[in-house]
């Protein structure tokens, strides 16, 4: 997906995708909000104004925060309050978010405040959404939230932004956040009543982080199933167990997409084998790939689906509902739904690494390589060849084990006990992103052991997919002739399948999805 200076994403009320997110957040594609979502926002601040006029005790607006949410506050100190919220509850920790992550941060806030629900200024989510199309990025730390009131401190931290203070990413220079917006041109705002706390009331941090680590997994899933597909041809692979009829007597959606994929990549192979020519079956890692691949995609299509509900939520505390004349304080900001779906990314992405590194072992293994070299060297000894990749796909395997501890079945109360059960799915979501990360890395391992292998072979044997998927990794690397640092070849193998919609490029040659 290539950025274009003459697109952009219309913020238009409730039809956001993750792939527009993709585009704002990675690619600087602009933003522009669409006038019904202004007058939408118009309506809702007049209603707030109203409210304010007629000293009505509502939560955010005329009492405190939190355990505070008992004691009044006067119109007075209405605006000194959410500049106060703001400063206090910027308390991240740790190193910062990357910028594509901030950028979805702020995307998807823009998005949610648009929705008219939140009493906020269009004024005011106008400059965030010039920030974006500015290219002025808040420096957000990764840690401090607990999901659940929202990601209160990371949106804080963005927040801080808006009125000049904090700090911001603009053309590469991490700045004192007024001094950002200056080169931007673009003026801070001051605060009115309830807009701190609209800015900073939601579950996009989680959420946006989620989106960009979903749409990356779901480009892996395909991924996978190229990789399984020219392993099975360098391992001498049983064609039979792709065959429709078995799959069509189980018919999950994502096992019958993996197996036709790998079908259809292998078309015309005279590396794969038929059933009792060289062996009756393969071991699971071949034979079972559909299943496990396709169990993998399914679960991609439940957690897409609850990401784009919630990056097309109202997700602030109170709503304002000024159509019905009405403010209800519910809770909207909490972030299960976000977080159960992420602990469940990061066991499916955990899965499609697990097993490629079960095939990396079989394409290393003199003993079960089916008389390749041992460890894909020609001059084994003197040279150790892919031995320490394997070692290295391992650990990555091992580590994402650990990542996968689910995140969700946690919950600290806070807030003195009024917030007593929370969501940890900020957490949930970093760690899906970082499995989805070393799970590239994982498959960028089994691609290049198995350009190497198929070498061993004959790559005119291949099938046509396959064919192209060999030809691509050898123009980004080379055969290993003489053992060399391999940690750059797995790098830029890597980057390149992250970046590349293999459902796109492949397309000219086979189709697969």
């Amino acid at each position: 997906m290539q950025p274009m200076d003459d697109r952009f994403v219309l913020v238009n009320g409730g039809t956001m995708t993750i792939e527009q997110v993709v585009r704002v957040a990675r690619y600087m594609e602009r933003v522009k909000i669409g006038q019904y979502c202004v007058e939408k926002m118009r309506l809702s601040r007049e209603y707030v104004e109203k409210l304010l006029r007629e000293k009505r005790v509502v939560y955010g607006l005329t009492t405190g925060f939190g355990k505070f949410s008992d004691t009044y506050i006067s119109a007075e100190d209405a605006k000194r309050m959410q500049l106060n919220l703001i400063r206090s509850h910027a308390c991240g920790i740790g190193p910062p978010l990357s910028v594509e992550a901030v950028r979805a941060t702020m995307l998807l806030r823009v998005n949610a405040l648009s929705l008219g629900y939140s009493g906020i200024r269009p004024g005011v989510v106008q400059l965030l959404a010039e920030m974006l199309n500015a290219g002025v990025t808040p420096v957000i730390p990764e840690q401090g939230s607990l999901g659940a009131s929202g990601d209160l401190a990371p949106l804080s931290h963005l927040a801080l932004v808006l009125v000049g203070e904090g700090e911001a990413y603009y053309l590469g220079e991490r700045l004192p956040g007024s001094e950002a917006m200056a080169k931007a041109g673009l003026q801070p705002i001051a605060l009115e009543a309830k807009e701190g706390l609209a800015l900073i009331n939601g579950t996009q941090v989680m959420t946006g982080i989620g989106a960009l680590a979903c749409f990356d997994a779901i480009n892996l899933s395909r991924w996978a199933d190229c990789a399984a597909g020219l392993t099975a041809e360098a391992l001498r692979g049983i064609r039979d167990a792709f065959e429709p009829l078995t799959h069509a007597i189980r018919p999950h959606r994502g096992q019958g997409q993996s197996a036709k994929n790998i079908r259809r990549l292998t078309l015309g192979s005279r590396l794969m084998t038929s059933q009792g020519e060289l062996r009756v079956q393969d071991a699971y890692s071949i034979r079972c790939a559909p299943q496990v691949h396709g169990a993998t995609r399914d679960s991609l299509r439940y957690i897409q689906e609850k990401l784009e509900i919630e990056i097309n939520s109202a997700t602030d505390n109170p709503l304002i509902f000024a159509a019905e004349d009405r403010v209800i304080s519910g809770g909207n900001f909490h972030g299960q739904p976000i977080a159960l779906a992420m602990d469940h990314l990061s066991i499916s992405a955990s899965e499609l690494a697990n097993i490629s590194e079960r095939r990396i072992e079989r394409l290393v293994n003199p003993h079960l390589n089916e008389q390749l070299p041992p460890f894909l060297t020609k001059n084994g000894g003197v040279q150790s060849g892919f031995m320490v990749a394997q070692y290295a796909a391992a650990a990555v395997v091992s580590e994402n084990k650990s990542l996968s501890h689910p995140a969700s079945v946690d919950s600290i109360p806070s807030s003195g006990n009024q917030e007593d059960h929370v969501s940890m799915g900020t957490i949930a979501a970093r760690k899906a992103h970082q499995i989805v990360g070393n799970a590239y890395s994982v498959l960028a391992i089994e691609l290049l052991c198995a350009a190497q292998a198929v070498d061993f072979r004959d790559p005119e044997h291949l099938g046509k997919g396959t064919k192209w998927i060999y030809d691509r990794c050898r123009e980004h690397v080379s055969f290993l002739d003489e053992d060399r640092v391999l940690s750059d070849d797995f790098r830029v193998i890597a980057e390149w399948m992250r970046n590349t919609n293999v459902l796109e490029e492949i397309a000219s040659v086979i189709p697969i999805e």
